[in-house]
């Protein structure tokens, strides 16, 4: 039997929150997934045309290749030059449900980050008018407790809330400190996914003690426009760090931190 044929593609794409936000692709690409998914397609089964796609949800060829090059990446589709793409494997309902269970706490992830972007980046900028010469010194030691964790091979996930927490301290505003103390819970379990991702690629361990680093520098040097843009572009980097971990971290360990952090109150 022609496999092509039992292939219906779903409703096309709408604004009545049917879909995940994002870009056209991320949206078709959702949509496409549920259908896998929903329907327990055979690894084998082939998707329809990428025109037939393009004319059938209202968009063009390029966000068709973009959604089925995302469904690539999370090892559901594969494609043969010349024959189209092909279902993979297709998970079961209970494999489907974490999945999107795994979705929307990754959006709480980036939720929080979104937040502390300004957070972190008015604190360091006030840090870098305030400090003083002891609690620069804790700053940079605390910096110092992070690398060492990391040597020792340990996840360094307090180390590093204590990093934010005394750069938050040199402010001299108590605000600051309670902010973070208040939303300490979910900021230590959002650190404990960013690190658990960070730690499985060298070169994103990298960037975060670079990151660090810049921070502290422009602490040091008392130029708060440096700190403020220094800690801003740490928070821009652990968000894309966080959507560019593979699909294995996210159903391993990645995933079970990521629904534990949605699991949390958003204040204590």
């Amino acid at each position: 039997m022609d496999q092509t044929m039992i292939f219906t593609l779903p409703e096309p794409a709408s604004d009545d929150g049917g879909f995940v936000t994002g870009t056209l692709g991320s949206r078709v690409a959702h949509k496409l997934r549920q259908k896998i998914q929903d329907d327990g397609l055979a690894p084998g089964t082939r998707l329809p045309s990428e025109q037939a796609m393009a004319l059938h949800f209202g968009v063009s060829r390029s966000v068709v290749r973009e959604a089925i090059a995302a469904l690539k990446d999370e090892g559901i589709l594969s494609t043969r030059k010349g024959s189209g793409a092909f279902v993979l494997q297709a998970d079961g309902p209970n494999g489907a449900r974490e999945d999107e269970q795994t979705q929307q706490s990754v959006q709480s992830l980036l939720n929080l980050i979104e937040v502390r972007r300004g957070f972190e980046a008015e604190t360091a900028a006030l840090a870098a008018l305030r400090r003083t010469p002891g609690q620069l010194a804790e700053i940079e030691h605390a910096l110092l407790a992070i690398e060492e964790a990391v040597a020792a091979g340990v996840s360094g996930v307090e180390e590093d809330v204590r990093f934010h927490l005394k750069i938050a301290e040199a402010t001299g505003n108590p605000y600051w400190v309670k902010f973070i103390e208040m939303c300490a819970q979910p900021m230590r379990s959002a650190v404990k996914v960013t690190r658990a991702n960070e730690a499985r690629r060298a070169d994103f361990s990298n960037q975060v003690r670079l990151e660090h680093e810049k921070i502290v520098r422009a602490i040091a040097a008392g130029d708060p426009e440096a700190a403020r843009a220094a800690a801003a572009e740490h928070m821009v980097h652990a968000a894309e760090r966080v959507r560019l971990a593979d699909r294995e971290f996210w159903r391993g360990d990645g995933g079970e931190l990521a629904r534990s952090l949605a699991r949390e109150p958003i204040l204590s």
